[in-house]
């Protein structure tokens, strides 16, 4: 597992741009909220850690991690002041291949949002095997891939800030 041995919610502060002039906006899956909560926990949490505002930070709430496509799209939208989008949600492998339709569709719209839109748009989205493997990563024993998210939106909002210069 590319997880093993990492811990996602450590960085260096000093290769992070600081974030106090950027806005960002996060969008949340209401599907397992127990997972997605502490993604969004550790996501602010590192905003706010690295200089970002908390009146900066944008959050909506979408069913589930299908939606997050729908709701990061309307958010570009109507905010299109952001910096960067962070879309936050939890896939659990079940019985049927509902699960192979969600990943795949989602973690393609996101793509489909970075490559079309004006707002980069980080992948939050954990996909397990289990429940434990999401609470592993979403506070627990490998850290926050929330924490993560939030450090890959700073860069990304840097490199925006930057291509327009």
């Amino acid at each position: 597992m590319a997880t093993v041995n990492k811990n996602l919610s450590v960085y260096d502060k000093t290769g992070i741009p600081n974030a106090k002039n950027f806005r960002f906006g996060i969008v949340v899956s209401e599907w397992n909220p127990n997972i997605t909560e502490g993604l969004f926990q550790g996501a602010f949490d590192a905003l706010l850690d690295c200089g970002a505002i908390k009146e900066n930070i944008v959050r909506w709430n979408v069913p589930g991690s299908f939606e997050l496509v729908y709701g990061s799209k309307r958010m570009m939208q109507t905010y299109d002041m952001l910096d960067a989008i962070i879309a936050i949600g939890s896939v659990i492998q079940g019985e049927t291949k509902h699960f192979d339709f969600v990943c795949h569709a989602t973690s393609q719209g996101i793509k489909d949002l970075n490559l079309l839109g004006s707002i980069p748009v980080v992948f939050c989205v954990l996909t397990d095997n289990t429940l434990q493997q999401a609470i592993d990563r979403s506070g627990g024993k490998y850290g926050n891939k929330g924490t993560e998210a939030a450090i890959a939106a700073i860069k990304l909002a840097q490199l925006k800030k930057d291509s327009r210069a």
